[in-house]
């Protein structure tokens, strides 16, 4: 079984749209959807969820009022200005670094759980399909997509797929080093511009630290083809496989607008032709690793 995350380097490369079509065209897989902040492959995939859990992330401080002393210690100590001087917790403030509650000395401070995020098991025409959200303000996205991925390889183990497909989070920070940590293959999905090349040499930083064999794709390589040229380059420099380039089709924008992966939105569009060869390329690749 090969776990393959698709990421980018930031947001609207691109990326989902990557993922949803090979959610589509991968055989006997395991979906899943590690960006839990800003959640978007369900709106193209439609699960229809079976099973739902609640996430808990850091403890949060709260206060007896009954047995508090009112003594202002609480107060003092607390660096994130989480407690009112009416000596109420505000969980969206509380950092849960237990200071207030070691400190407090009547002891009336206790670390409750505290309701994070939600997480998922759904059926989508093409999968099973395990994927999160986190709450609003809150924060232990990396906990929230170690926890996804755990789920998804069990389902993976226990019905014998060949892949997990994974719709990692934008950016390089912590979601998505739990998104990569013990991967071995990795998808990049990058446009051609300045930023794009910067975020995809950052992103290059952590195929290396992971030691993770990365595919890269340009999307809408037609844009600007001096600067695809130069990530081109820059990709196999670094010792990527460079997987190919997407040029601009609207028709991308229209299965968007219409909630379907590109490659089942238009039976004969260039997108889909390009991102089906794309995913032969990946498969014969990984075949021969399975």
């Amino acid at each position: 079984m090969i776990e393959l995350a698709i990421v980018s380097g930031k947001g609207g490369t691109g990326k989902t749209t990557v993922s949803a079509s090979f959610s589509v065209l991968a055989k006997n897989k395991i979906i899943a959807d590690c960006d839990v902040d800003a959640p978007d492959l369900h709106l193209l995939l439609k699960p229809k969820v079976n099973i739902k859990k609640d996430f808990f992330g850091m403890k949060k401080a709260y206060i007896n009022k009954d047995s508090c002393i009112e003594c202002g210690v609480c107060i003092d100590v607390c660096r994130f200005d989480a407690i009112s001087p009416d000596y109420v917790v505000d969980t969206a403030l509380c950092e849960g670094c237990e200071v207030c509650f070691t400190q407090c000395p009547v002891k009336v401070i206790e670390m409750r759980e505290n309701k994070a995020g939600e997480y998922f098991v759904s059926e989508t025409p093409y999968g099973k399909m395990v994927h999160g959200i986190l709450g609003v303000g809150e924060e232990n996205s990396g906990k929230l997509v170690a926890i996804i991925r755990n789920v998804a390889r069990y389902y993976a183990q226990k019905e014998k797929v060949d892949y997990i497909i994974v719709d990692g989070p934008p950016g390089i920070g912590c979601p998505v080093n739990s998104t990569l940590s013990g991967l071995k293959y990795a998808v990049g999905v990058t446009e051609p511009t300045e930023s794009g090349l910067s975020d995809l040499e950052r992103l290059m930083e952590l195929f290396h630290h992971f030691k993770i064999k990365p595919f890269i794709i340009i999307n809408k390589s037609d844009l600007n083809p001096e600067m695809s040229e130069k990530i081109k380059r820059k990709s196999i420099e670094e010792g990527a496989i460079f997987l190919g380039e997407i040029p601009f089709d609207p028709v991308v924008v229209e299965s968007l607008k219409m909630g379907k992966p590109v490659v089942i939105y238009e039976k004969d569009s260039k997108a889909k032709k390009i991102i089906t060869e794309l995913w032969k390329k990946i498969e014969d690749y990984l075949s021969r690793k399975i």
